[in-house]
């Protein structure tokens, strides 16, 4: 289902944006803080309802603007549905064919983009919560139960937590432990289904791209060989202490090992850009396995950080994947990908099509 046209009012640096696009191979090229990542940001948060730069929506209206739009077209067997996503400094509207969404989560039914940037290392670098966010993703194109599942669970937990504050009974949070251990159960077993799915596909790209065995093991949220009824159990009086729960799915992370080595600290930084990017191709791989045609690639400024034969080493991986590409570059000569189906030209917040 790929994105035929979108158009940008307001976001960021873009004033009035309305493009044509190629369903294989869109390139924009253009200086530096000209628009171009500020477009993919765009078509990001099209398809997942957020950004991948900032939390809220204050730093998305364009300066001296109240509200921003962006509006895209899918194609999908003959049919064309609208996706919009609207919003002010405080709050966003999202819509499906005209009509209110439920949430972001049915934005990525039509359009589930994946990015690759110069900050893309920081999914090593960073704390768990982004890896969990990665994983997640992940599993929901491939459960249809996740959604569900994900939300039960949080719900339980906010629950709890609050029965947890200062001057509260804390045993009123025992309450919400059937529902917490059940739906936190489930949430880590598939979990653990999706990364055997993953693994191997990982492996192979990690062989493709960094010449190394490149291996994930999952860390539940609470001690190994420990049920989740037993953690939570142990746990209790640590949660009465701190006035949240300390062990769950919630607190659970992704270990990514090179060579049998932790990855953050044996790689250089354009190698953890580079296994950073083989983690995301894979899950791009198997999410386009399960839903052929749906799939899209942000990949922004991929020249950056990489030296030439990384670079062609990574574009090589990217020209094989049967997605519908988005590309920025500062020049249209970028080697690897072939000719762009359609070539834009980025300059002072405009966007217009090569002829």
């Amino acid at each position: 289902m790929p994105l035929a046209r979108v158009t940008v009012e307001q976001f960021r640096c873009l004033n009035a944006v309305d493009v044509a696009l190629d369903p294989i191979y869109n390139l924009f090229v253009g200086p530096n803080a000209s628009g171009k990542t500020s477009l993919l940001e765009a078509l990001f948060l099209l398809g997942r309802g957020r950004s991948f730069r900032t939390r809220g929506f204050s730093k998305l209206v364009r300066q001296g603007e109240t509200a921003f739009r962006v509006v895209g077209w899918v194609e999908s067997g003959g049919l064309t549905t609208v996706l919009g996503v609207g919003g002010t400094r405080q709050s966003a509207d999202i819509r499906i064919g005209g009509q209110p969404a439920a949430g972001a989560a049915e934005l990525a039914a039509h359009f589930p983009p994946l990015i690759i940037d110069p900050e893309i290392h920081k999914l090593l670098e960073d704390g768990p919560h982004r890896r969990r966010r990665f994983l997640d993703w992940g599993v929901f194109h491939v459960e249809p139960t996740f959604m569900d599942t994900w939300q039960r669970y949080h719900r339980a937990l906010r629950q709890r937590n609050a029965a947890l504050k200062p001057g509260l009974d804390p045993r009123t949070a025992r309450v919400w432990d059937p529902e917490l251990i059940a739906t936190g159960d489930r949430l880590a077993r598939i979990r653990l289904e999706y990364l055997d799915i993953l693994g191997p596909v990982l492996k192979a790209l990690g062989g493709q791209l960094l010449g190394g065995e490149v291996g994930l093991s999952y860390q539940t949220g609470w001690t190994a060989g420990e049920s989740l009824r037993e953690a939570i159990d142990r746990s209790f009086e640590r949660d009465c202490r701190y006035g949240a729960t300390q062990v769950g799915p919630h607190r659970a992370d992704v270990s990514v090992r090179v060579d049998g080595h932790v990855a953050k600290e044996r790689v250089s930084r354009g190698q953890q850009k580079l296994l950073a990017a083989a983690l995301t191709l894979a899950q791009l791989s198997v999410q386009e396995s399960r839903h052929p045609g749906r799939s899209a690639l942000l990949l922004d400024d991929p020249a950056a950080e990489l030296d030439a034969d990384n670079l062609g080493r990574l574009l090589a991986v990217v020209r094989t994947l049967p997605v519908q590409l988005f590309v920025t570059a500062l020049r249209p000569d970028l080697p690897g990908l072939g000719k762009p189906g359609a070539l834009f030209h980025v300059e002072h917040g405009g966007i217009r099509r090569a002829e």
